[in-house]
């Protein structure tokens, strides 16, 4: 047959290989999923973060440099609303609707001041009167819990088309200086709870944000890693023999066409094979005699 590997037992034979190299692989892939095990010490109950809160000024200091590290904790702050100094910053909601965070600054001492994320309002209220009619902030001190945030870079959020008085394009120091005479903290407070409690307003208090998400550390379960491993060179082994059992076939299928093209060659008669009617030795393999000619009588 011109094409062996085309056979019907050897179009069975393909599928079946593919089908194991396909499950190997994919059950390795499963497995080294399965050994990627958050860190449980790490997975943390944003309540119970609240209960713990550390103050601000044991964290981070006014103007200091915030690493990653120090963010998504819980710390909290007292001290005084600049209520006359409300902004807004593009922002969307769980959902993805566009809208907008309620700043205000908390100054905690002279000339230091917190940015305080009050929460999110949908872009219908983002207008002067619907700001003002939010829930009024408490006069005097005040003490705010919440998370610490780093500052939205550029990327963060959604790009305005414009930025109009009385809103900043996002929520980050090098542009809030530009907004309020205070020393900030680089990094922003995320309200979750305040004391006292915002209180009055016509329109309905900002949306409170969730939480950041905790962070999730990874702690290899190298048992499932050795259960991926052995899948994959599963399939590697089915592979390898696939292959070979492929070399073979088509090794044998050329030697036995070689083996059928050696029969019926045609002898040096050129009449038929070796010892055939063309070869003038004949079937016995030997020339007749030929005779001499008698010598002339004397």
């Amino acid at each position: 047959m011109r094409f062996p590997l085309l056979q019907p037992r050897w179009i069975g034979l393909h599928l079946v290989a593919l089908l194991a190299v396909a499950a190997c692989a994919g059950l390795g892939y499963w497995q080294f999923v399965r050994a990627q095990e958050p860190d449980r010490e790490m997975i943390t109950n944003p309540v119970e973060d609240l209960a713990g809160a550390a103050p601000i000024g044991s964290v981070l200091e006014p103007g200091a440099y915030m690493s990653e590290t120090e963010a998504n904790q819980a710390v909290s702050a007292t001290g005084v609303y600049d209520r006359d100094d409300p902004l807004l910053a593009p922002a969307l909601s769980p959902e993805g609707d566009e809208g907008y965070y309620v700043l205000v600054p908390l100054v905690t001492e002279d000339d230091t001041a917190l940015t305080v994320n009050r929460g999110w309002i949908p872009e219908s209220d983002a207008d002067a009167d619907a700001v003002g009619g939010l829930p009024a902030l408490p006069e005097g001190e005040v003490e705010v819990t919440g998370w610490l945030i780093s500052p939205q870079k550029e990327q963060d959020g959604y790009a305005p088309l414009s930025v109009p008085e009385g809103q900043v394009a996002r929520i980050a120091p090098s542009l809030l200086v530009n907004e309020w005479p205070y020393r900030l903290y680089e990094g922003y407070l995320t309200l979750a709870e305040q004391r006292p409690a915002s209180t009055g307003g016509d329109v309905a208090a900002p949306r409170e944000i969730p939480p950041p998400d905790p962070p999730q550390g990874i702690v290899w379960n190298w048992r499932n890693v050795s259960y991926a491993a052995q899948w994959w060179v599963f399939g590697v082994a089915v592979l390898v023999f696939w292959i070979s059992l492929m070399r073979r076939e088509q090794a044998d299928a050329g030697a036995g066409a070689g083996t059928d093209g050696g029969a019926g060659t045609p002898g040096p008669g050129g009449d038929g094979p070796s010892g055939g009617p063309g070869d003038p030795a004949g079937p016995g393999g030997s020339a007749p005699p030929v005779a001499e000619p008698a010598a002339p009588g004397r």
